[in-house]
């Protein structure tokens, strides 16, 4: 669902008079167009590595054991699941991040303020083109160290 949020906030048509693609300069940049695309294809491959592993079983133990949880491998599968899930929820922080800086002088919450600030001190705001994957992967970085939860003060324990 974070990848259909930001497909809502980078078309304008959706966005409520957002600029395309978040960019203060629609025509003469792409803005966040190919971030957006990068969650599409990640939000793909989490839908392929999904598929259970136990699918595919093989027997194995001279055929003694003739199904196999194939568990280690469902397990890195879920490590490269969760990987691609805190590029995408970076992702999503940064668009929010601009939009909701697309739409000053209104203010947000406090702890969204917070967080949008943590997230700042890494993903600088778009104001041209640029090379994102250092932006995209500090933004995934924040997700996975609940950083921007905590700049919130809405941390949750597991």
């Amino acid at each position: 669902i974070a990848q259909r949020r930001i497909a809502l906030m980078v078309d304008p048509t959706l966005s409520f008079d957002l600029p395309p693609f978040l960019t203060p300069e629609p025509g003469l940049n792409s803005g966040l167009m190919i971030a957006e695309v990068t969650t599409a294809a990640l939000m793909s491959e989490n839908k392929h590595l999904a598929n259970p592993c136990s699918t595919d079983s093989t027997p194995t133990s001279a055929n003694q054991e003739d199904h196999v949880s194939m568990a280690a491998h469902g397990a890195r599968r879920l490590g490269r699941m969760t990987a691609n899930l805190n590029v995408i929820l970076g992702i999503e922080a940064i668009c929010a991040a601009q939009g909701i800086e697309q739409r000053a002088p209104l203010v947000t919450s406090r702890p969204l303020q917070a967080a949008m600030e943590r997230l700042r001190t890494v993903v600088p705001t778009l104001q041209q083109d640029r090379y994102l994957a250092p932006d995209l992967l500090a933004a995934a970085d924040c997700i996975s160290k609940d950083s921007l939860a905590a700049a919130s003060g809405l941390e949750m324990s597991l």
